[in-house]
């Protein structure tokens, strides 16, 4: 059962919300941190990219950058732009982006349950990006980007979110992109005992985004136990029907050595072609192509998309098995440096825009994998391929932090 506890968030002033609270660390390189941060001496940025206020060039991993994170984060808390609650607190945080809307529960979720499996994952790990995330919890003895979590929806959760979230908020802003954030706390015992209850019914939660800080939070408590270090580790955790996945495209550099007429010979083989295709497709098992200065609907003929096995099933699996490896030559996409993959945020104007500049030969637009494939797959206790969901909006940085 899952186990979540409330916690003294450390938090930005209502004021100046907008411009300390940024998007993770992660979907962004040092080039556009810097230009988002330019001229915001509140921007979280400086926290959780604070190579920006280092010289071009400088290391990512190098002690220097850390040590400027842990300085930067302490002049916020020293000037009053981030303070701490003053008990442990529930919060509620609503985003709402275009016509989506999702409200997920924030709270600390228990490090020992996610290494004993009660919080699921569906990724593997690289060792040096998990590093870099221990490096930065033990410096500023602080999680700062929460997880992205997701459970099988409850209506009484749900009953008791539309109460809370009717009243006043504590923080209302939105975003340079569009993006609203909302958040309200739930401080009071009542609300507290109930959502602790409520979780306790609740067989596993699921990692949706954010496998890396989780396995970081992992081993920071592992090495950290008996030293007084929180048990838990920053979550939010939205139900899974809110949730909303975009696809995960994919970008060649090239043809493999085939010419167009072979290469199209050969996906004819897999697949039932349209050559008056769209962008983007509008059911599983359908695939966009962008080659030639065209769009090619493709759909996987039936023979293909047949199996038992929910990881077998997946476009993102079948793309790569039938297709990326044998035409393509691209048998390891985690380490091929003829492939890319762009989220789904960007549209597909952009692959157009990327194949028609000549840096790359073609483009597949997917369609995106559905919550209830990763939680199946994750209840399976499988691995799903690299680069199988891009999840929006992201959760900011700075909404709430969890001093360990």
């Amino acid at each position: 059962m899952a186990t979540l506890k409330p916690f003294p968030a450390l938090r930005p002033k209502p004021e100046l919300a907008a411009r300390i609270c940024e998007l993770p660390y992660d979907v962004m390189s040092t080039e556009e941190a810097r230009e988002m941060a330019a001229g915001n001496p509140f921007s979280f940025l400086h926290v959780s990219k604070p190579e920006i206020d280092l010289p071009i060039g400088t290391d990512l991993y190098s002690s220097a950058v850390y040590a400027k994170g842990k300085e930067n984060f302490a002049k916020l808390i020293a000037d009053g732009a981030l303070y701490q609650e003053s008990q442990p607190c529930f919060y509620l945080y609503r985003q709402i982006m275009g016509g989506h809307a999702q409200i997920g529960l924030v709270a600390a979720a228990s490090c020992q349950e996610y290494l004993d499996g009660i919080i699921k994952k569906h990724e593997f790990t690289r060792p040096d990006k998990e590093d870099d995330r221990v490096r930065h919890i033990e410096t500023l003895n602080s999680q700062t980007g929460p997880v992205f979590l997701t459970y099988k929806a409850v209506a009484a959760m749900d009953e008791f979110v539309t109460q809370r979230t009717a009243n006043a908020p504590d923080v209302d802003f939105t975003g340079t992109d569009g993006v609203r954030h909302t958040s309200w706390t739930v401080r009071d015992a009542a609300g507290i005992g109930f959502i602790s209850e409520q979780f306790a019914r609740i067989p596993f939660l699921y990692i949706a985004d954010g496998h890396h800080r989780s396995a970081a939070a992992g081993r920071v408590f592992t090495a950290r136990q008996g030293q007084g270090h929180s048990s838990g580790f920053l979550t939010v955790i939205f139900p899974h029907n809110q949730m909303q996945i975009l696809p995960y495209n994919r970008v060649l550099k090239d043809l493999n050595g085939l010419t167009a007429e072979a290469l199209l010979a050969q996906l004819d083989a897999l697949f039932l072609i349209s050559s008056a295709g769209t962008p983007k497709p509008t059911r599983k098992h359908e695939l966009g192509f962008f080659f030639g200065g065209q769009w090619r609907t493709l759909h996987f003929r039936p023979q293909f998309a047949a199996a038992n096995d929910p990881i077998e099933r997946l476009d993102v699996t079948l793309l790569q098995k039938l297709v990326l490896d044998p035409i393509f030559g691209i048998n390891d996409p985690r380490t091929s440096k003829r492939i890319n993959f762009v989220g789904g945020i960007r549209g597909t104007a952009e692959l157009e825009r990327l194949v028609n500049s000549g840096d790359y030969a073609c483009a597949f637009s997917m369609f995106p994998t559905s919550i209830v494939d990763l939680m199946e797959i994750a209840d399976a206790d499988g691995i799903m391929p690299p680069k199988s969901t891009w999840f929006e909006p992201k959760l900011r940085d700075a909404m709430f932090c969890h001093m360990i």
